[in-house]
């Protein structure tokens, strides 16, 4: 059996640096394949700037941020487009300011084509890829707990829902730590916590105020594409060491039993230049401040195989229990089944 059905993560995942330049311009991805991108995650690196999320079910120029509970804002000029290999800005200056630089994390979903889904008790509208197992979910809510269809065909590990309609929390349910449901809120820095809505093969279980609209990006881990889960802390420079079976390409985590931690955000194209470990540039999902480092140490390697921790800083306290979303750069090894050389690490 093949390890992986994704030889070439970039199909269906990719970062892509930018710099901006205060007039509208074209951002063209530089991964092996073209990549249409569904949902687009814009985080400008060198100042202050808000996260802003774009997706095509939604349609450009509407954004949410993940720094904030902020209600869905419209603007011509965000991002206007998405283009057949990237997509297109305007000239706010949160995606686009002149010699500012900015950093585009990127998912595939169905082309921005959607399809109406009735496997729940309350009609969604869906694009999915089932093959990198990600989907994007429309629906409303009514005041009472629905269960709404996602489109993935396999359970999902991760639910992130936001209403768009008003200032609630992101949420980001996950049966990625110990099997049951547990959230996060994904503006703050809060613990996780216990909840009761439930996940199937057809829908997920969800609830807020009455007569909302949301937006909710679904995950499926995929062998050698993506991995969630778990890891434990030791406090060390000789840090955890998490397996996800491909070299990772993005990495976030978050601690889970203690609150006042971020969700930090690495990524191979933001790190050294020179191709080498660690990663120690991070922004944070939950923050608009400019991308950080660590004077002192060091953060993060990435390996053939997985990542392991460098600091005993935030994401790897001694004891502290982690929630991380992966996704590949390279599958460990390719799909003709052992033909391949496996991949090398940084």
């Amino acid at each position: 059996m093949a390890y992986t059905s994704i030889d070439d993560p970039s199909a269906h995942f990719h970062v892509q640096l930018y710099t901006g330049t205060g007039s509208t311009q074209s951002v063209g991805n530089d991964g092996n394949s073209n990549l249409k991108p569904d949902w687009v995650w814009i985080k400008k690196r060198n100042s202050s700037g808000n996260n802003g999320l774009f997706d095509s079910s939604r349609g450009a120029t509407k954004e949410l941020i993940s720094n904030g509970g902020n209600a869905e804002l419209t603007d011509a000029q965000l991002l206007t487009q998405f283009d057949t290999d990237g997509f297109t800005v305007g000239t706010n200056s949160g995606v686009n300011g002149s010699s500012d630089t900015f950093v585009a994390f990127q998912w595939k979903a169905n082309g921005g084509t959607t399809s109406s889904n009735s496997d729940g008790n309350s009609t969604t509208t869906v694009q999915a890829n089932t093959t990198a197992g990600f989907s994007i979910v429309l629906g409303s809510f009514t005041g009472s707990t629905q269960t709404y269809g996602h489109g993935l065909g396999v359970t999902p590990n991760i639910v992130l829902w936001k209403n768009r309609s008003n200032t609630n929390s992101w949420l980001l349910l996950t049966n990625a730590i110990d099997g049951t449901q547990d959230y996060g809120i994904l503006n703050g820095t809060n613990a996780f916590s216990a909840i009761t809505y439930g996940f199937s093969s057809t829908t997920f279980e969800g609830n807020d105020d009455a007569s909302t609209n949301f937006v909710a990006y679904c995950f499926a881990e995929k062998q050698g594409f993506s991995k969630f889960g778990k890891y434990k802390g030791n406090g060390n420079s000789d840090g955890a060491f998490v397996y996800t079976g491909f070299k990772p390409r993005w990495i976030m985590v978050k601690r889970t039993d203690d609150s006042g931690y971020h969700w930090r955000i690495y990524d191979t194209k933001r790190s050294s230049s020179d191709g080498s470990n660690p990663l120690d540039e991070r922004v944070n999902a939950n923050l608009d401040e400019a991308e950080g480092t660590h004077a002192s140490d060091f953060d993060i390697d990435a390996l053939s195989n997985g990542f392991k921790f460098r600091t005993s800083s935030q994401i790897n306290v001694s004891n502290g229990i982690y929630f991380y979303m992966a996704f590949a750069e390279n599958p460990f090894v390719t799909s003709d089944d052992g033909g391949s050389i496996p991949t090398t690490a940084r």
